[in-house]
């Protein structure tokens, strides 16, 4: 234990140091104060020695036969008591270091999530303030076994840290709680995912904001979170309650990545269960294949129809046929290029030219 807080423990004065030196200035004995309050003396010995809190019905009795007032006891109780607990919670949160350690602490610092400070009793506090939870267990059972379900622990079990994962996934939750969202309504997503191919195909200056409120009006809480070391992930999507999150991270930086991950996360929102949890990009991690290929051909077929991407296939390519596949069929050429080199129909060096540069954070 900290010598500081061991120091501290036993410095600690009880409201029991204060009822001995009165009734030593009035030559009144234990017994004789148990006695005039009607207490017996191991009670009264306790309470002295701090092993028993002092009462209201205590403060009481001890003003009747002392003199000294109720509120002077409770306020001494109540200090007494919030500095040993402050105390022992400072002994429990050393204990806490090595689950601490997992944690990509200086990007959660840099980020504002977490205390500038190299102490780690300031550090444990923070950071399970920043999960909210009250103890490292607490954490294991939210984030790996309950509230994420089955899925999640399964993926955790092969990620390179489930503590940086569950970090990253935790930004994402506290952004979502701070948009004002509807109940997810599938349909109006639905309809919200037609709207977008615009945003995508114009690809705007704006257009971070104007697809993070197309999807909330939808009840979609869409979130840009900046990924984190030793947490590999693309996206995500998963549930908060009655509302889906999806979670883009910007690990890739072109238009034709960015909208192909997001198509991919709300394929899973709208055809998958909401009990699972989807981590894209994760490696060793376990993934449903039949799902994932069902979110490709989502993603692949609401950016260009699979007519379009069949003709481009069997068709010589250069930039004019591409700028008038854009045109024709209202998607942006970047897009177009991105699908054919996944295609390998064009090498990745080919008409990168025709991408946007994509940066989510400043």
């Amino acid at each position: 234990m900290n010598e500081n807080l061991t120091l501290r423990k036993e410095m600690l004065s009880p409201p029991g140091d204060t009822i001995q030196e009165t009734i030593d200035e009035i030559r009144m004995s234990q017994a004789d104060l148990a006695q005039r309050m009607g207490r017996s003396k191991e009670k009264l010995n306790d309470l002295i020695k701090g092993r028993e809190p002092l009462s209201r019905n205590t403060a009481l009795l001890l003003e009747r036969v002392l003199g000294i007032p109720v509120s002077f006891w409770i306020n001494r109780e109540n200090a007494y008591r919030e500095e040993l607990m402050r105390i022992e919670q400072e002994e429990f949160l050393e204990t806490c270091v090595d689950w601490v350690k997992n944690f990509p602490l200086p990007q959660l610092k840099s980020l504002g999530f977490l205390p500038d400070t190299k102490k780690y009793s300031q550090l444990t506090d923070a950071l399970l303030r920043f999960f909210g939870v009250a103890t490292p267990r607490q954490w294991e059972k939210t984030y790996m076994e309950n509230r994420l379900g089955a899925a999640f622990k399964v993926s955790m079990a092969h990620a390179h840290s489930p503590y940086a994962i569950s970090a990253w996934l935790r930004i994402g939750e506290l952004k979502a709680l701070n948009l004002k969202l509807p109940e997810y309504n599938a349909k109006a997503f639905a309809t919200a995912l037609e709207e977008i191919k615009e945003i995508a195909s114009s690809q705007p200056v704006e257009f971070k904001e104007l697809l993070q409120k197309k999807c909330a009006e939808a009840g979609v809480a869409l979130t840009f979170t900046p990924g984190l070391s030793k947490a590999p992930v693309s996206g995500a999507a998963w549930w908060m309650g009655r509302n889906p999150i999806i979670q883009l991270s910007g690990r890739y930086k072109t238009n034709d990545h960015f909208w192909f991950g997001f198509y991919h996360e709300a394929a899973h929102v709208l055809k998958h269960s909401k009990k699972e949890i989807f981590l894209e990009d994760l490696k060793g991690s376990v993934l449903d294949e039949e799902k994932e290929k069902e979110a490709n051909l989502f993603a692949q077929k609401s950016l260009l129809p699979q007519k379009a991407l069949s003709q481009l296939m069997i068709s010589p390519i250069d930039q004019t046929i591409i700028v008038e596949y854009a045109k024709k069929f209202k998607c942006h050429p970047g897009i177009i290029v991105g699908q054919l080199q996944h295609e390998k129909v064009l090498p990745y060096t080919h008409f990168n030219n025709m991408k946007v540069k994509i940066e989510l954070f400043d």
